[in-house]
């Protein structure tokens, strides 16, 4: 493993990371705020002198280069296996047409610059091509599905310093990758069916995971991944979402509760709130990275929900971009956030390359001398 040497001390403590994290969380009183970050655009490694002259090439090495407090997520076997081989079919001077892990056929910037592809063909469109893909690829008994437990027991001891989690999946968001946007639009009226056993098959998948770990390792939080809204909501209907979604939420939650774990977040983009009930409902009580343009300011959402909910991130990345001056304004509306607990202040998604790398710095100390040890 590369050796990375910090670029900054740790911020002072008297807490270790767990216990802050697990305070912060629970708005109980902590030493300061939890420091973390959510990565940066591929295009940052190329492109930040910073990274480059350091040789800083991944979120590993640079939460380790910005000595950011530890977390760690363990995840199993949860979605299809064996993955699609993914293989180049066309290309044009500009783009490459491949098939991803996922089976979709997409095109992508031969300059490998980040945006989301353009999805030329979905991996599944009826419910015979599903079917079929369930067979072949979500088999519950697969070999790799089989966590190795003691060596994620030796990797974790229960005295560790660190938070850590255990991901459960995604009920719904990578359907969508498999469906496409329109293709899971479509599908959630011409195929009602399909749609909800394909969520079924992701609960079920994760609630196998869930069984082989809980009782063995000693879990700080839950983690997910939907990536199902974008600016002007859900790409499902809320009907959809708290009929079929929510019920398979709260089946998990009654694992992680059982198991002493009461913190769980969903990683969502967009503007959640017309289906934030639902969320809660199934036991989700935090959301990350909480972007804000696609929603509101997280002072909204912490107001109206009170301390049943947490928020992780809602730095405004455009204001990143906008200089010193913009950044101070913004993060001086956090600052009675993380005075009142449940919410730890990181950038809205990953930090785009417009960001200047002397103003993320700015970012950062300020960061500290805001919400750390004063």
């Amino acid at each position: 493993m590369k050796t990375i040497t910090p670029c900054r001390p740790k911020w002072k403590s008297t807490m270790t990371d767990r216990e802050r994290f697990n305070n912060q969380m629970h708005y109980k009183p902590v030493d300061r705020c939890f420091n973390m970050e959510f990565g940066y655009w591929a295009e940052n490694y190329r492109e930040w002198s910073i990274f480059v002259e350091n040789g800083i090439t991944n979120e590993v090495e640079a939460n380790a280069f910005f000595n950011f407090d530890r977390t760690e997520c363990i995840a199993g076997c949860t979605w299809l296996n064996p993955a699609f081989r993914e293989e180049v079919v066309g290309e044009t001077e500009t783009t490459k047409t491949m098939i991803n892990g996922d089976g979709l056929l997409a095109e992508v910037p031969k300059d490998g610059y980040t945006t989301i592809p353009h999805y030329v063909k979905p991996t599944i469109v009826t419910p015979d091509d599903w079917r079929r893909c369930k067979e072949e690829r979500f088999r519950r008994d697969d070999p790799a599905r089989i966590v190795d437990i003691e060596t994620l027991k030796r990797q974790h001891p229960s005295a560790r310093d660190y938070p850590l989690g255990v991901h459960c999946g995604s009920m719904i968001g990578k359907i969508r990758d498999m469906l496409t946007f329109e293709g899971l639009a479509y599908a959630c009226y011409d195929y009602p069916e399909m749609v909800e056993d394909m969520v079924e098959t992701a609960c079920v998948m994760v609630e196998d995971f869930l069984d082989q770990v809980l009782s063995y390792l000693d879990f700080d939080y839950a983690a997910g991944w939907e990536d199902i809204c974008f600016k002007n909501g859900p790409i499902v209907s809320v009907d959809f979402f708290n009929g079929v979604v929510v019920p398979r939420y709260k089946r998990i939650n009654k694992k992680l509760r059982a198991a002493g774990i009461d913190i769980w977040y969903t990683d969502c983009d967009g503007d959640v709130r017309p289906i934030l009930k639902g969320i809660m409902e199934g036991g989700i009580n935090s959301l990350f990275p909480f972007e804000v343009n696609g929603c509101a300011h997280p002072a909204e959402l912490l107001k109206e929900y009170g301390k049943d909910l947490r928020i992780m991130g809602g730095v405004d990345k455009i204001q990143l971009g906008n200089g010193p001056e913009a950044i101070k304004a913004y993060l001086e509306t956090l600052v009675p956030l993380v005075e009142r607990g449940g919410y730890i202040p990181f950038c809205d998604h990953r930090c785009p390359p417009n960001v200047k790398p002397e103003d993320y710095l700015y970012y950062l100390d300020l960061k500290e001398r805001m919400f750390g040890i004063k």
